[in-house]
């Protein structure tokens, strides 16, 4: 029996997550950094603000929310719309689909002149695609990685993510100066880039094990699983694997096609775990980061503070790219659970510090610069500080976990459903803080921040009691585990009852024959 390696599968899910980068991994986060940074160039102001009593252009709260937000509403969109494509063209079919689409609305954006309706469409259209590989990537990373890295490797889709938004606060920095509409073109075309060298690469992944054999492609399925262990197709390891695969789907397929009400069905606890999904991804939105990650150069601008808005988003993103990389090993050592928790006690205490100084201590928005005192800067210092120690601590924790959960939690036969039901939860409430945080913002200030931390505290709490540890459990035994009603405070100790073919080399035909010689007795 040979013995497997991972290189190949650790190869593709980094693609994947790069691919499905600011359409999830490199390119979402990409977009999210730039279009801050864009907020504040001159020329963009000039192009798609309006006069205010002085006749001097402004990009107003209102349009402000409507350029940040429309893409988090095409994600929505598109995070449901992906999975009818996963099924019926493959997962490989979908990222091919949506890359496209992708493209295109970033060819929209950059064209445009003066249109706001056509820079907000084609940042709905683009959000189509982002959306929509939000959803693929976790499902196909969930369905191609070994157990024991699957994790990790999810936990890469997120580290592109917040390469993507440092990369793209370093252009803006390096473009903001560049007179005329250079300035954001640039950095918002570079997006093209992006989405024709995540097309081209598509056409070197596999497809989905798991969806190759639901759809009756055994052969071409063992020769995936060969390549991603880099072992022969006639391996123990690759034959076993199979076989686990395909008694899983035939107990999922055997009450027929899934529907969409049975993602919330009570059969294998489907309705908690959709549920479960759900809801880290409505906490993570909400945890705070989006804000500064959308409008930080707009409002690090009013703290008074000597550097640069651009400089401190640089900042922020190189401190986020910093928290991301201990989380590939905290992932795994540390679980599931633990990062939540210890992620919401973390970000909480920030949350609360940044937002009662920023209130009490910082000077009225627009106050000239030679007016500021002592405790107004002094207060501006604070709050740029814990924001720095609130966005690495979600990188951390709270940034990877949700996307890791929701990749490991659903049986095949409901999974694309069920994770597109999770990732549009994620975008819906992307876009709602998108829409509102500027307008919330412009009457409270800093006290939004008090917003995040209630948010926070009832993360801890629906965490600690809902949220069971699913660290180091193959997907099977994420099904057991729910069948079982583990307490979640409990899971962490819990071990599977069932023999699953994986692990017993040699016994590949174990679980098969116990459920054949059961169905001999019944007769």
């Amino acid at each position: 029996m040979g013995v497997p390696t991972n290189f190949r599968a650790i190869l593709l899910a980094t693609f994947v997550a790069f691919g499905t980068g600011r359409v999830v991994g490199f390119l979402f986060g990409y977009d999210i950094g730039v279009i801050s940074g864009c907020l504040i160039m001159d020329d963009f102001v000039d192009r798609f603000g309006e006069p205010d009593s002085s006749g001097v252009f402004i990009l107003s709260p209102s349009r402000q929310s409507i350029i940040t937000s429309l893409l988090s509403a095409g994600t929505f969109v598109g995070a449901l719309a992906q999975a009818f494509t996963s099924d019926r063209f493959g997962r490989r079919g979908s990222i091919l689909i949506w890359s496209a689409v992708f493209t295109v609305g970033t060819a929209i954006q950059t064209a445009t002149v003066r249109s706001l309706a056509q820079i907000t469409i084609g940042r709905f259209i683009a959000g189509l695609g982002v959306g929509a590989m939000s959803a693929i990537v976790p499902l196909y990373n969930g369905e191609t990685a070994p157990k024991a890295m699957r994790g990790m490797l999810l936990v890469l889709y997120q580290l592109q993510i917040i390469i993507g938004i440092f990369i793209s606060y370093i252009i803006d920095l390096g473009t903001h100066t560049i007179k005329g509409s250079a300035s954001w073109r640039i950095p918002v075309g570079l997006q093209m880039l992006w989405g024709l060298i995540l097309l081209s690469g598509i056409f070197f992944l596999p497809e989905s094990p798991r969806h190759l054999l639901g759809t009756g492609k055994e052969d071409e399925a063992r020769r995936v699983v060969a390549e991603l262990n880099s072992l022969p197709e006639d391996d123990p390891v690759v034959l076993e694997t199979i076989e686990e695969l395909e008694y899983g789907i035939r107990a999922e397929n055997e009450g027929g096609k899934a529907t969409w009400l049975e993602c919330f069905s009570e059969r294998n606890k489907l309705w908690k775990r959709t549920l479960n999904g759900m809801m880290l991804q409505f906490i993570q939105q909400l945890n705070g980061q989006n804000f500064y990650y959308y409008y930080g150069d707009t409002f690090f601008k009013s703290a008074g503070t000597n550097l640069s808005p651009y400089a401190i988003q640089a900042i922020l993103g190189g401190v986020s790219v910093a928290g991301t990389i201990p989380a590939l090993y905290l992932i795994e050592t540390w679980g599931r659970r633990n990062s939540l928790l210890t992620g919401s006690v973390m970000e909480a205490v920030c949350a609360l510090i940044a937002g009662l100084v920023g209130h009490f201590t910082l000077a009225p928005a627009g106050t000239p610069a030679d007016q500021l005192t002592k405790r107004n800067r002094q207060g501006g210092d604070t709050l740029i500080a814990f924001a720095v120690l609130h966005v690495f601590s979600f990188s951390v924790f709270w940034g990877p976990t949700p996307w890791v959960y929701l990749g490991e939690s659903f049986p095949l036969r409901v999974r694309p459903k069920a994770i597109a039901l999770g990732s549009a939860t994620n975008w819906i409430w992307n876009f709602l803080l998108g829409f509102f945080s500027p307008r919330i913002a412009n009457d409270i200030g800093p006290l939004i921040l008090l917003i995040f931390f209630g948010m926070l505290v009832f993360g801890y709490v629906y965490v600690y009691f809902f949220i069971p540890e699913t660290k180091g459990l193959s997907l099977e035994e994420v099904d057991e585990m729910y069948r079982a009603e583990v307490k979640p405070w409990n899971s962490a100790n819990w071990r599977p009852s069932e023999k699953h073919i994986h692990e017993k080399a040699g016994t590949a035909t174990e679980v098969r024959e116990e459920k054949d010689s059961k169905d001999e007795d019944s007769v």
